[in-house]
């Protein structure tokens, strides 16, 4: 059975992110009732409690909203990694080059970056690492985004001691002003992309960084795997079902019993993660169609046998429903983005 964990559970530690952006909110001379407004949780916060991923959103809002700054998100993220969740973070640190990184921030995502689930892929000279969300939240989601990459930019430059070439792309249109961007992420900014992602050049992944340490790094990673694992949110599960099992054609029936519940109590849990199975399905396609056609350099007839449609018309419809745009200018978009990211490789990266 698929493990999972519902918005609406306990399972974040207060003393750790809840009370960073809390510390964070008072420091801008926010009050307490402002940042907590309707999450259910004390001005204090139980050091020894945990808040349900839905309580840690709405006390995220609650902050981007009261402080009404365009950095808050940017500020947010410096807080966030390497985090203080004992040997997960800890493995964080020791880790010896960006790929040991990813590959750990990846494998312990529901301890380190509850609310989204970062994915790490490579392909050729590039190196991609791409968000999606665990328990859905359509209102910040473009500040989540944010607020981890730059996270993740940030632990970067700390371990490595430079700050690497990352690229990122947005799915979303780009916002009035990007100055926050550009002072905490850089310049090299996509917007209007069919996922978030940050990309580099592949060669960046095994440097060794200036502390690195294997066998520190080995202990560390021993000893956050034998700490109590987290289970994931539903919406991050799900994604890694649905990507695991997309040529099979999932169903609902078929998902929720992997799931351990009904289809009608599934269905439910969907929608009050603002989704449902057949948009979280199609997402998933999305992705699968985007790889296949900027990795494999496949075409619809190919993509379409891959994806279970009985022929490339069909599918060519689906990918319009999906993405607003045919194959034929996502491709072209596709190649435009490769050649805007291959532009910068370094000489010998």
């Amino acid at each position: 059975m698929i493990a999972w964990q519902p918005a609406g559970e306990p399972s974040i530690p207060a003393r750790q992110q809840p009370a960073l952006a809390l510390e964070y909110g008072r420091s801008r001379d926010a009050n307490d009732a402002d940042l907590l407004r309707d999450t259910g949780l004390v001005a204090g916060l139980d050091a020894d409690g945990l808040v349900a991923p839905a309580q840690y959103l709405q006390q995220l809002s609650n902050t981007l909203h009261t402080l009404d700054s365009p950095d808050t998100s940017f500020m947010l993220g410096q807080l966030l990694l390497p985090g203080h969740d004992g040997a997960a973070s800890h493995a964080l640190v020791q880790a010896p080059n960006l790929r040991a990184l990813l590959q750990t921030l990846c494998r312990f995502h529901a301890r380190l970056t509850p609310l989204l689930r970062p994915r790490f892929e490579t392909w050729g000279d590039v190196a991609l690492l791409y968000w999606v969300d665990a328990y859905g939240a359509p209102g910040i989601r473009p500040a989540l985004v944010e607020m981890h990459m730059t996270a993740v930019v940030a632990l970067c430059r700390w371990l490595g001691g430079e700050r690497l070439p990352w690229r990122f792309c947005f799915n979303r249109g780009a916002p009035r002003h990007v100055e926050q961007h550009h002072v905490h992420l850089g310049t090299e900014l996509r917007f209007g992309c069919q996922l978030d992602a940050m990309l580099l050049p592949a060669g960046w992944l095994d440097r060794p960084w200036p502390r690195a340490s294997e066998m520190a790094a080995r202990l560390a990673l021993q000893s956050a795997e034998q700490e109590q694992s987290r289970a994931p949110g539903v919406l991050a599960a799900l994604y890694d079902y649905l990507l695991e099992n997309v040529r099979m054609a999932p169903t609902l029936e078929r998902t929720a019993a992997d799931f351990g519940v009904s289809p009608a109590t599934f269905k439910r849990q969907l929608l009050r993660h603002h989704t449902h199975f057949q948009g979280e399905l199609d997402g998933v396609r999305t992705h699968v169609a985007l790889w296949l056609f900027q990795v494999e350099r496949a075409d619809n007839e190919q993509v379409a046998r891959y994806l279970g449609f009985h022929d490339a018309a069909n599918f060519r419809r689906s990918f319009k429903r999906w993405t607003g745009l045919t194959p034929g200018p996502i491709r072209a978009a596709l190649d435009g983005e490769l050649g805007w990211f291959t532009g910068a490789l370094e000489p010998g990266i």
